[in-house]
């Protein structure tokens, strides 16, 4: 293992935080091509607009502590929960482990010095900040905050009088982001691979980020062309979602859900790829069935194409597309199975350190199943008609994508933290943080499960007297959560300050990221690596290790 010292005695060695180039301060990020400060820039924004988004749903659930209005209207209620939904989807959970924990790993996992395309990589950045300022300016102007939802559903985008434009140019524009962030990918993944390393010996990050790559290359655009559409409609009334003017609403339904089904899959599968990271690391272990869960990723990607009419069981499509889609459904979750299996495998007979990242990993496998169990009760016909459009849905759609993702982020965060910014934080107050988070979320988001098979409908401001002794028990659990992610966020700020330094290898990870220092230089290698095994085989590690340095 390289002593930092060392190599900057030999006058190689300049992590990428003291580099002085051309531009100093503030205008030296904000001008960087270099991948591992623009991963840096994403991830500070991303937490940013993810407190911004936890204090509208907190809010949100303050209105629900009682049946009536207690501190918001209707009309307020409706725009919080649309610019929480618009904040948490496209500004934290689609970007936020590939663009943030992405950009930073992903060429310095397969041996490279940077993304393929720098300056586009840069560009990317640009376009996220301006779009998700533009969605929070939207709060602020023209008739007030977009009460239509986050899925924006015509026809009654078309004719709110609320701002529409300005929050669907903002999703526009944070889908070139998306696009050009997997073209760098793709790109970056085919071409500056270091040599020796095969596509079967890149690690399983790198592989869900590829997945994801390519949804988000023929996805995306699906979105921003029904964004266009849209926008044309409020203008012109050219009809083509508004049935008044012989437009169809169930064709934005369809166009809507081609792209934002598999974007259920952006967000989750690069998540899945940190857990296959982090599983092997603390079991002291191979990781078990790589070539089935680097398949299982592309499966995930292709069959998740083809399940959107899911989401419209209830909008009157014909009964032979109804159970193909519910057959689909069904499918899509056999590849997720290959993952959960393989990494439960990985940990038999282990000799597991159960450190922060892990527990955050046994928490995801916990949540993500109940998750992903109660997605066959919705992609089953018959139970989705009563759950449809009920807190069943919602509670659903958290477990996977908070319970999924965003804890997978925060796995990510205490796994690479060290790596990122050479400090080690205090593990006791992280697990404190972590547990009250667990008990907070099951308390708040399975009350959710209850309340659906109640009948207590989605997006409603107020609610029947029967439902409020389980809406303030899902209030305290928001509560309790909460304060385990202000916990958490406050030990890894304390940490950045004060913090032991960290060494290279804090864990024993055994990919290519662990053999330079932290943080890593700025060319991330001193010489570019050739790679003789997988990124998991530990009884090669130390050789791989000498051959780099």
């Amino acid at each position: 293992m390289a002593d930092n010292a060392a190599v900057a005695g030999n006058g190689n060695y300049v992590d990428f935080y003291n580099y002085k180039g051309k531009y100093s301060g503030i205008a030296g990020w904000l001008l960087s091509v270099d991948h591992k400060r623009i991963g840096l820039m994403y991830l500070y924004s991303m937490v940013t607009f993810f407190l911004i988004g936890m204090t509208l749903g907190f809010f949100m659930r303050l209105e629900l502590w009682s049946t009536g209005q207690d501190i918001m209207g209707p009309q307020t209620y409706n725009a919080l929960f649309t610019l929480h939904g618009i904040i948490m989807i496209f500004l934290v959970i689609i970007p936020g482990i590939p663009a943030g924990f992405g950009n930073f790993f992903l060429p310095i996992q397969i041996g490279a010095e940077d993304v393929s395309f720098p300056k586009l990589n840069l560009t990317s950045w640009y376009l996220y900040t301006i779009g998700g300022l533009m969605a929070v300016v939207s709060l602020f102007v023209g008739g007030g905050p977009i009460d239509t939802g986050w899925t924006f559903y015509a026809p009654y985008s078309i004719r709110t009088g609320t701002e529409v434009i300005l929050p669907l140019l903002a999703a526009f524009i944070l889908g070139f982001s998306s696009i050009l962030t997997g073209l760098n990918f793709v790109t970056t993944v085919h071409r500056l691979r270091a040599p020796g390393m095969s596509f079967f010996k890149m690690p399983l990050f790198v592989w869900s980020l590829y997945s994801t790559a390519w949804i988000q290359i023929i996805g995306t655009p699906v979105i921003g062309i029904t964004i266009i559409l849209v926008m044309l409609e409020r203008a012109f009334g050219i009809g083509v979602f508004d049935p008044a003017l012989g437009g169809d609403p169930i064709l934005f339904q369809h166009l809507f859900w081609i792209y934002s089904h598999p974007a259920v899959y952006i967000m989750i599968l690069p998540a899945m790829g940190v857990v296959s990271e982090i599983i092997p690391t603390f079991c002291r272990k191979t990781i078990f069935g790589y070539g089935a869960i680097a398949m299982s990723s592309l499966a995930i990607a292709f069959v998740g194409t083809l399940v959107w009419g899911h989401h419209m069981f209830t909008s009157g499509m014909s009964d032979e597309a109804r159970w193909i889609y519910s057959f689909l459904t069904f499918i899509v979750a056999l590849p997720s199975g290959v993952k959960i299996f393989n990494w439960v495998a990985t940990m038999h007979k282990a000799s597991i350190k159960p450190e922060t990242p892990f527990l955050f990993v046994m928490a995801f496998i916990f949540l993500f199943s109940i998750g992903g169990l109660t997605g066959l009760v919705l992609g089953s016909l018959a139970t989705d008609v009563h759950l449809h459009d009920t807190y069943f849905v919602v509670a659903h759609f958290h477990y996977v994508m908070f319970g999924g993702t965003i804890f997978i982020f925060f796995a990510g965060l205490h796994y690479w933290f060290p790596k990122m910014f050479g400090r080690m934080y205090n593990s006791k107050i992280a697990n404190t943080a972590l547990a009250l988070m667990v008990v907070g979320f099951n308390m708040l988001y399975f009350t959710f499960f209850i309340l659906g098979y109640l009948g207590m409908p989605r997006r409603y401001y107020d609610y029947l007297p029967e439902f409020q002794d389980l809406h303030r028990f899902a209030t305290v659990g928001s509560w309790v959560m909460i304060l385990g992610i202000i916990i958490m966020i406050v030990n890894l700020i304390v940490a950045l300050r004060k913090g032991d330094k960290a060494p290279a290898n804090p864990w024993g990870g055994m990919t290519l990221e662990w053999t330079v220092p932290s943080p890593p230089p700025l060319t991330n290698f001193t010489k570019i690596p050739t790679v003789k095994y997988g990124p998991y085989e530990y009884e090669h590690y130390e050789e791989v290790v000498n051959n780099e340095h």
